[in-house]
């Protein structure tokens, strides 16, 4: 990775070091992204609920990797601040795969990822931590292959899933601690909204904590500062209001054939071509193909059947895979169960270039 890319990853580091908390706004596509730059934001964070709507899909990792990829490129291609990107559950059946996803958005110029332990297919039991915390370890041992400082922003669902109220602090904590270990750098806790349990967990954490305020009524920047906050999402609520904009516009002009709401407030189609008149778009091209799957080579080659790598026949596959179809063994609760397994992990991901581990026939 280039050095202009790894001071980038630094810079978005110590904005969760500032004065004041890191407000992220949410981009969908390259114009929210651009709007959201332009307006003076420090750094752009993505929702993976908004692009899977702006592709006609409902959220829930039903969106392709393959426009994942192409809309995380037109995004970085598109803006000059730190970018960071959900990646939901971390795609695939497993950590490798998530390696896989990592390697390919690092080598788009994304410094920061938001992944989430979620529930399990279904149901709103909550996955178990383990399985985000090897997908965690694998990000991490990417990231260092890569030579990025990837801010990794942990999230987890305790206040969003059927947790029991008197337990759900402590399996917080308990979770943040093992995804922490694992080598996260950022706890996010969407739900979480008691003034006091915030000032706690900041307190508590030795890492940013990351709230979700994408809803009518949060709480002011100020006020989460003032109880140790260091990172604000608002998540797919900006998208949310301008469908919600969208819709006013539309039954204005269909029910009373009036454009008061649509003219009150626009941009000029002059201003809106200067969002991108340094952005070059001649390169708007998908993922490419890869040979096999290694370090770095990402989804890019996940997206190909393993008997087909090799040979070069290159057949897409989208991968949609859903949440929990496997439970990972190699760490729990943050701590690697044996050496040998986590040893064929790292082989089957780093290949000859890890030194002191031995490759695996692929």
């Amino acid at each position: 990775m280039n050095r202009e890319q790894r001071l980038r990853a630094h810079r978005f580091h110590q904005l969760h070091a500032g004065p004041a908390p890191l407000m992220l706004l949410n981009a969908w596509d390259a114009a929210s992204a651009r709007i959201i730059e332009n307006a003076g934001a420090q750094a752009i964070a993505t929702t993976s609920a908004g692009m899977a709507w702006s592709l006609g899909q409902p959220d829930g990792e039903r969106m392709s990797v393959r426009d994942l990829l192409a809309m995380c490129a037109r995004i970085c291609r598109s803006v000059a601040v730190p970018v960071s990107v959900d990646i939901e559950r971390g795609y695939g059946r497993d950590a490798k795969d998530t390696g896989g996803l990592v390697g390919a958005l690092l080598q788009l110029g994304v410094v920061g990822i938001n992944i989430e332990d979620g529930t399990q297919p279904g149901t709103r039991t909550l996955s178990p931590s383990g399985e985000l915390a090897e997908r965690i370890a694998c990000a991490r041992t990417v990231a260092q292959h890569h030579d990025v400082p990837l801010f990794i922003n942990a999230r987890i669902d305790t206040y969003v899933a059927d947790v029991p109220m008197e337990t759900r602090y402590e399996e917080t904590l308990k979770r943040a601690c093992a995804y922490i270990d694992a080598g996260a750098d950022g706890i996010f806790v969407p739900g979480l909204s008691d003034a006091e349990e915030i000032a706690r967990l900041a307190g508590q954490l030795p890492v940013p904590l990351n709230v979700y305020a994408g809803y009518a009524g949060a709480p002011a920047a100020a006020q989460l500062r003032e109880l140790g906050v260091r990172r604000i999402s608002l998540g797919c609520g900006p998208m949310q209001s301008v469908l919600a904009h969208l819709a006013r516009i539309a039954a204005e002009a269909l029910s009373d054939g009036r454009y008061d709401t649509m003219g009150s407030d626009m941009l000029t189609v002059s201003e809106a071509n200067g969002l991108f008149k340094d952005i070059d778009n001649a390169a708007d091209v998908p993922a490419p193909h890869a040979s096999c799957a290694g370090m770095g080579d990402g989804p890019v080659a996940l997206l190909l059947p393993r008997g087909l790598r090799a040979s070069g026949r290159a057949r897409p596959v989208e991968l949609t895979t859903r949440n929990g179809l496997c439970t990972p063994a190699h760490v729990v609760a943050g701590h690697s169960a044996s050496q040998p397994a986590w040893r064929r992990l790292m082989s089957s991901l780093l290949g000859e270039r890890s030194p002191g581990i031995r490759a695996e026939p692929r």
